[in-house]
């Protein structure tokens, strides 16, 4: 069996195997989340068979034909094997087109119920642009306080949470780009959607800036994070300080530390930058975590409307004591 679904039908099937048919190096980009790339054109064959088509048509898609089937008789074991005969497979290339038909009349004549995308890849981004370009419909908490109060960790604990920095793969400061690369600006929007998707009445989120790195907020989401409830952490110093080095210190290497000291320059002085350095060097942790928190309170702005505040000194507790107030005050069942 096969058929073709809008976005909106495809979104809300219930797939055995969602099979992005795209080449490998456009599913790294970006793709529909718990996607598998199971790829009609391989990046070389792709890109031939683009250059190609420009020139002969026909001749590009018989060429590109003998590909596919080359492709689907690695592909087809690893399906079968892993999932039987009969289950419901969605599919989609970039547009809508040859990749993902060939792949799904494949499939449909093994006996999959498959499914296509219309429109492909293009259909699915024109439908997040659109998304995230309406006012968020959900109530959001967000956790703001200085850099190492625990908002990380709380968050970490609450249901219904987005964790921007986590999709985003940074800690969200000049010192946040420690964790390795950062996906794309459309696989964080993807992750994001998949995310809100699932929420739909509350959500708890981190207070940010509208760039993580160099990830950008969609602005309806970033301006409605402005509006949230607004939860003020706050814990002791001697807490904070071994949460950034928790956090922290293992994973800055020398010359991360030099880049990320690079960034804070114009606003330090030579001495201050000085002092930094040489605690680093010294391994002087708990100097340096307070000169570097001493800086970040500076230049942190507290929200001009607190609606709640919490002791995170114990994750635990700051958690229980949360969720009970707004159980009472805002009848919110967990």
């Amino acid at each position: 069996m096969l058929s073709e679904l809008e976005f909106e039908n495809f979104n809300q099937e219930k797939f055995d195997l969602l099979i992005d048919a795209r080449s490998p190096k456009e599913f790294t980009h970006s793709h529909l989340q718990g996607a598998l790339n199971f790829y009609a054109l391989n990046d070389d064959e792709h890109k031939k068979i683009g250059t190609l088509y420009k020139q002969n048509q026909a001749l590009a898609k018989a060429e590109g034909a003998s590909y596919i089937c080359a492709n689907m008789a690695c592909h087809i074991p690893i399906i079968t094997q892993e999932f039987r005969i009969g289950s419901k497979v969605g599919i989609y290339c970039a547009r809508g087109g040859l990749r993902s038909k060939s792949i799904a009349v494949i499939l449909s004549e093994l006996g999959y119920r498959v499914a296509r995308l219309k429109g492909g890849f293009k259909a699915y981004r024109a439908f997040l642009l659109n998304f995230f370009d309406q006012t968020l419909n959900l109530k959001l908490f967000s956790l703001c306080g200085n850099t190492g109060c625990g908002k990380s960790e709380l968050l970490e604990s609450l249901p219904h949470a987005i964790h921007l920095e986590k999709m985003a793969n940074h800690l969200g400061s000049s010192f946040g780009n420690i964790l390795g690369d950062q996906p794309t600006q459309k696989a964080f929007e993807s992750l994001l959607f998949d995310k809100i998707s699932k929420i739909n009445d509350f959500a708890f989120i981190e207070s940010e800036s509208r760039k993580i790195g160099e990830i950008i907020l969609p602005l309806k989401l970033y301006e409605s994070m402005q509006n949230a409830f607004k939860i003020y952490c706050f814990c002791s110093l001697e807490n904070r300080i071994k949460r950034i080095e928790k956090f922290y210190k293992n994973k800055m290497t020398p010359l991360k530390f030099k880049e990320c000291v690079a960034k804070i320059t114009p606003y330090i002085s030579a001495n201050f930058k000085q002092d930094l350095l040489q605690n680093y060097e010294k391994k002087e942790w708990n100097k340096l975590i307070t000169m570097l928190l001493e800086y970040y309170d500076k230049t942190y702005k507290q929200p001009e409307k607190i609606d709640f505040k919490l002791n995170t000194d114990d994750i635990s507790k700051a958690k229980e004591e949360l969720l009970n107030f707004l159980k009472i005050k805002h009848r919110i069942n967990f």
